[in-house]
């Protein structure tokens, strides 16, 4: 069987809602990162053992919160030993603004990942641009690299739009999938 993880951070429960679609869709395990950006010994442990790794935080002030960048910090133990090399990683995130520079946050994911010698997947999802596109529509934001949401600074967490719950589902079954085929 193919074991996923979720590592995350959120802050205000935005991008634990996104962990839970992108965890749905993978049939995942949720990791979170405490408040004070730590992990507990268990938890990398469970990191050791995945096939693959989805990695989220929120995008403050255009990159990953701190408590995500203490996390990647501590990843030099496994990176130091070499045990994250081929496992398959992806990436989400979430900012109150439409661009919010999430794009530099998934960009962190993948140079993390990329520095731990693994394999990167993306949405495979086409935006969701036409004329006819909705805000609901999944990949609406338009993200090759990975789960994008928007949600108002002023939303609570049960008002975050199905659309980018929906990408983050869908980005979470193709990396199960991906993590299938290499293990195969």
């Amino acid at each position: 069987m193919t074991k996923v993880v979720v590592v995350f951070h959120s802050g205000y429960g935005h991008t634990l809602r996104m962990a839970q679609s992108v965890a749905e869709g993978a049939d995942a395990e949720l990791l979170p990162i405490d408040a004070d950006g730590n992990l507990s010994e268990a938890a990398w442990a469970t990191l050791k053992e995945a096939d693959a790794i989805i990695m989220g935080s929120p995008t403050y002030m255009g990159q990953v919160s701190w408590q995500f960048k203490k996390f990647a910090d501590a990843s030099s133990k496994p990176w130091y030993s070499r045990a994250w090399k081929d496992k398959v990683f992806a990436g989400f995130t979430n900012s109150a603004s439409m661009n919010g520079d999430k794009f530099s946050t998934l960009q962190y994911f993948f140079t993390l990942a990329m520095q731990h010698g693994g394999i990167w997947v993306g949405t495979g999802t086409v935006p969701s641009n036409s004329k006819a596109a909705q805000r609901n529509d999944a990949n609406y934001l338009g993200s090759y690299s990975g789960a994008m949401a928007q949600t108002p600074s002023d939303a609570s967490v049960a008002e975050m739009l199905p659309g980018d719950l929906e990408s983050a589902k869908l980005l979470g079954a193709r990396v199960a999938e991906i993590a299938k085929r290499l293990k195969a």
